[in-house]
């Protein structure tokens, strides 16, 4: 039996059974041969881009005879969306940057997509600005560690009814995450009180350095600040 990793099995619970989704840069294909094993009305495209990593998707579908719902496709990002309906996009294990320009270049492709589910290595906050600009909203967002890593995962609807940001601290959430920020988990809490320890080393190098680095300490001076408020208060 395919056995998925923690993020890829929390990934998998915000997937609806009779899905139809594609996983870009699926990585043996095992989110998809795991949900269509396990769910015998979803189908599954795993998006590869070099030829290498296909033909490993196309070894565990055969391996596991799903080959009739699980179709591996080579194509740069979204290009493998092409002629098929899928409702969902799953996108994980690369940086913000990079998941944000793969949504980007391809987002015509999007367009009957209801459901991106995203798992930025880094830089969370660019995806969440994406999404925010073009039309999909952030319905929920969960902060896992794994193998020694911190993973944050972003599920974002089109057209949400209502948005999860508020106007007077709309940066700080794009930046931390207005749900993370709520809930505050032990997770959550070790990732940003590592980030203020390493802003707080940076002002302590800043201070000692000449004065062209003004702007660079008022920046790290912002986003300590803005850790120890977060951290360290109660959500009213």
């Amino acid at each position: 039996m395919v056995r998925l990793s923690e993020r890829l099995s929390l990934i998998a619970e915000y997937l609806p059974e009779e899905t139809y989704f594609a996983d870009i840069g699926s990585d043996h294909a095992y989110l998809p041969v795991y949900y269509c094993l396990n769910h015998p009305k979803a189908k599954a495209l795993a998006g590869e881009v070099n030829e290498g990593p296909l033909n490993s998707a196309k070894k565990v579908i055969e391996e596991y005879e799903v080959h009739n719902r699980v179709e591996a496709r080579k194509g740069d990002g979204l290009d493998v969306l092409e002629g098929r309906n899928v409702s969902e996009v799953v996108i994980a294990g690369m940086g913000g940057p990079l998941i944000a320009s793969i949504l980007e270049r391809g987002k015509d492709g999007l367009r009957g997509v209801r459901r991106l589910l995203l798992q930025p290595n880094i830089h969370s906050e660019i995806v969440r600005r994406w999404l925010e600009e073009n039309g999909y909203a952030l319905v929920d967002e969960k902060i896992i560690e794994e193998n020694n890593h911190i993973y944050e995962i972003l599920i974002a609807d089109r057209d949400a009814s209502s948005s999860l940001y508020t106007k007077d601290h709309k940066e700080t959430e794009l930046w931390l995450g207005p749900i993370l920020m709520k809930d505050k988990t032990e997770v959550f809490r070790k990732k940003w009180e590592r980030q203020l320890k390493k802003n707080t080393e940076i002002l302590h190098q800043l201070e000692r350095a000449a004065d062209e680095q003004e702007s660079k300490k008022k920046e790290i001076i912002k986003e300590i600040d803005i850790l120890k408020e977060v951290l360290y208060h109660e959500n009213d």
